[in-house]
């Protein structure tokens, strides 16, 4: 069989096992909001607590179409997440970094910043509020604090986990500090460094509604805390599974960004730029 034939079967078999398993996550999901519903119906489940499905698809329906209340909320929230994990991964990887390639500065640092880490958030973002003030500072604030420890501590980790063979070999070649941290420290650290990145955008989401569910002022956070507060069950349920997307939303995203940034570290990546730099030659031939 020609390798392109068996190349071709090859997608063809992987795409029916993603159909089949996308059928499999239907069928169940389908399931449980079938017998949800059933069960509210027969009054197995208290309407009040646990609304009906077909409720909260009408409450989608009044607050993304017919009100359309929840675009600003929406647009609130994933602002304030975006800016806070841009400010806790700078601060993050950057101080990481620094720690890392600074022993003297790792053993003044790294304690301080874990036991910051051990603090319950929670308990500083009364502190930032009362220190900055309500609004979008502090709630950003909040979020970069949530945001920081996972950055720092996989850049620590990576730097000072760098292969020692190959970093003497740079040493013996006369690499300077740059080309150090270019061409070895970060490319050897980068999938690490991604892999707290990705902790740390879904946790700016949770970071977010802790600081919305303290000031109530806008957002999503505070959008559940009137629907819950007025009883409209369905209402906030819908805006828990908006979160639920939201989220799922996020973590794919930084899945493809880590595919595409740290491109070495799968097969894929590599075949994907392997092929786009042949027809850069090509083109030059």
């Amino acid at each position: 069989m020609p390798a392109a034939d068996a190349d071709r079967g090859d997608r063809r078999s992987g795409l029916g096992l993603q159909q089949r398993r996308a059928l499999n996550h239907a069928a169940i999901f389908l399931t449980i909001v079938g017998l949800w519903e059933l069960g509210s119906r027969m009054g197995w489940l208290d309407p009040l607590f646990y609304p009906r499905p077909s409720n909260i698809l009408r409450s989608f329906w009044l607050i993304y179409i017919e009100n359309g209340n929840i675009w600003p909320e929406i647009y609130s929230t994933a602002s304030l997440v975006l800016s806070g994990f841009v400010a806790g991964s700078v601060l993050g990887v950057s101080l990481g970094a620094l720690v890392g390639l600074n022993g003297m500065v790792r053993r003044f640092v790294k304690p301080y910043v874990i036991v910051l880490e051990a603090t319950p958030r929670i308990a500083v973002a009364p502190l930032l509020i009362a220190a900055l003030g309500f609004g979008a500072s502090s709630k950003i604030a909040i979020i970069m604090l949530v945001c920081f420890f996972p950055p720092f501590i996989n850049t620590l980790s990576g730097v000072v986990n760098v292969d020692e063979q190959r970093l003497e070999l740079f040493r013996s070649l006369g690499a300077s500090k740059l080309q150090l941290m270019r061409k070895l420290v970060l490319p050897d650290a980068l999938p690490v460094i991604m892999a707290g990145e990705r902790l740390a955008m879904t946790s700016a989401l949770s970071g977010a509604l802790v600081a919305e569910f303290i000031q109530r002022d806008q957002g999503l956070g505070a959008l559940i805390m009137t629907y819950t507060r007025n009883l409209n069950m369905a209402s906030s349920f819908a805006c828990i599974f908006t979160l639920t997307i939201l989220g799922f939303l996020i973590f794919r995203f930084m899945e493809w960004l880590d595919r595409r940034i740290a491109f070495w570290n799968s097969e894929e990546g590599l075949q994907r730029v392997g092929a786009r730099r042949r027809k850069r030659m090509e083109g030059l031939a």
